[in-house]
């Protein structure tokens, strides 16, 4: 790390003791951990246009958030621009995803009770009230397929031109929208002892349609029903169709 970056760093965090890369890196950023005299801090790195404007958002995401605490996340410390390369600083959170935790744990019981947990955890999101800084223009899917056609354009989607024509002819018929996630995943909730209670990556949480968090919670599950059932136990205010699932997880995923 350059002497420049660092006093930029200690300007927010106070003096630094150490930074470590950590063992888990995520795909479109480098993470590392600094600690000072009192506290840990998550330190994201993102070098490419496309990784940078997600960063960017995840980091107004979380500034708009530091008075919301009804809203599990990590806290807002600083954000940081240079010509090449995009920082954001944060709080480090103990804990492991729940991808971790369901590898890590030991019985099917253990297995289900994340699934719940992890389901009862995106209830509570989408039924929080709006947040009034979430100020979203415009329809969101309407939004998100403009940004899916700008990403196919740029090389960096693993959809094509005909499955986002598809998408653009066949979208499902509305319904009231919540605040959501945007990229809810099991990689993008953390597990602290043993309970489903932290959303990380929150670039794409804005106001939009809480099927396509609920889709891609149960994306990676799909052909377990036992796990599907369990998180059914704790998000229990809608069950996408097979068709919704398909449009959102299969769909317009492939896009981000």
């Amino acid at each position: 790390m350059d002497d420049q970056l660092k006093k930029e760093i200690e300007a927010i965090v106070g003096k630094v003791n150490s930074i470590t890369l950590l063992s888990n890196q995520g795909c479109t950023s480098s993470v590392q951990r600094i600690t000072t005299g009192r506290n840990g801090f998550l330190l994201k790195t993102s070098y490419k246009e496309k990784y940078r404007e997600w960063l960017k958002s995840e980091a107004e995401v979380l500034k708009k958030l530091v008075s919301h605490t009804e809203i599990p996340v990590p806290t807002y410390y600083g954000y940081i621009e240079e010509a090449d390369r995009s920082h954001l600083i944060m709080s480090f959170e103990a804990g492991m995803t729940l991808t971790s935790a369901l590898k890590m744990a030991g019985t099917t019981v253990e297995k289900k009770a994340l699934m719940k947990g992890f389901g009862e955890l995106l209830q509570k999101l989408h039924e929080t009230k709006s947040v009034d800084s979430f100020n979203h223009q415009g329809n969101w899917l309407e939004n998100q397929l403009i940004k899916a056609e700008r990403y196919l354009e740029m090389g960096e989607a693993d959809g094509n031109a005909k499955l986002l024509n598809k998408l653009k002819s066949t979208k499902p018929l509305p319904v009231n929208q919540t605040i959501i996630h945007g990229d809810c995943t099991a990689d993008n909730v953390l597990v602290v002892d043993g309970k489903v209670q932290m959303f990380i990556d929150v670039a794409g949480m804005t106001i939009g349609d809480p099927r396509y968090d609920e889709s891609l919670a149960i994306g990676r599950f799909i052909d377990n029903e036992g796990l599907i059932k369990s998180f059914y136990e704790g998000y229990t205010r809608y069950n996408v169709s097979k068709e919704e699932y398909t449009y959102f997880d299969e769909g317009l995923y492939e896009f981000f």
